[in-house]
């Protein structure tokens, strides 16, 4: 299998323009204008994904997502990012392909990983969880290529022998990695050690005192 990395270099084609003179349907006269060409899109190029707003994650699962992850031997992590990717928290969320909830399972894939209720959080968290195991086994822990055929199914992979050329497909394992990493650093935040307290230093005391005795007999102390 290619080794796969997390993002693919971007090329750009340059942008033609071609001039062409067409007849103005007003007043007859020949005019010349510009039509600029679309830019061609390299597959490979690293797509962008409008920006999602922040989402809080809902009530319990939390420690639903704990608890299959701990089952898998999955990181906690990874399933977040997965279905913060997918469905943004949504467990009614449908593609326009026929995914559904949490963690987006196609009817088949569900059907595989023996979901019934596909809209049930836990059921839908158990079964996505199911495939993420699959995949890091069936591709050695290459986390790239498991995102992408969870994206575009192992088919695509193994015809590209790699992770394929499709925009969306790269795009999503982009936007996965990106959310991982916002995560594992919001977990790593949350674990280091508030910094020691020092306590303030003292004033310097007296270095030497002496007892003085005036000359009416009062005795007072002063410190050189």
């Amino acid at each position: 299998m290619a080794a796969s990395t997390w993002a693919a270099s971007p090329e750009e084609a340059p942008t033609r323009m071609i001039s062409v003179v067409r007849s103005d349907s007003r007043t007859g006269r020949l005019v010349r204008s510009v039509v600029v060409s679309a830019r061609a899109v390299n597959p490979r190029t690293t797509l962008r994904a409008p920006a999602e707003p922040e989402t809080s994650i809902p009530t319990g699962l939390n420690e639903l997502v704990a608890t299959v992850a701990a089952r898998h031997d999955l990181s906690p992590q990874l399933i977040h990012a997965v279905i913060k990717t997918e469905s943004n928290y949504n467990p009614y969320a449908i593609s326009p392909k026929g995914a559904l909830g949490l963690m987006q399972l196609m009817p088949s894939t569900a059907r595989r990983f023996s979901v019934d209720h596909v809209f049930d959080p836990q059921e839908n968290i158990e079964g996505g969880a199911r495939y993420l195991k699959y995949l890091l086994e069936l591709y050695d822990g290459d986390y790239p290529l498991a995102l992408a055929a969870y994206n575009a199914g192992e088919a695509a992979v193994a015809k590209y022998n790699g992770i394929p050329p499709f925009p969306e497909t790269q795009n999503y394992v982009v936007q996965v990695k990106n959310n991982l990493d916002k995560l594992a650093a919001a977990a790593q935040a949350q674990q280091a050690p508030a910094p020691a307290v020092q306590p303030a230093p003292l004033p310097p005391g007296p270095t030497h005192v002496q007892e003085v005795v005036d000359a009416d007999g009062a005795v007072r102390y002063v410190s050189r």
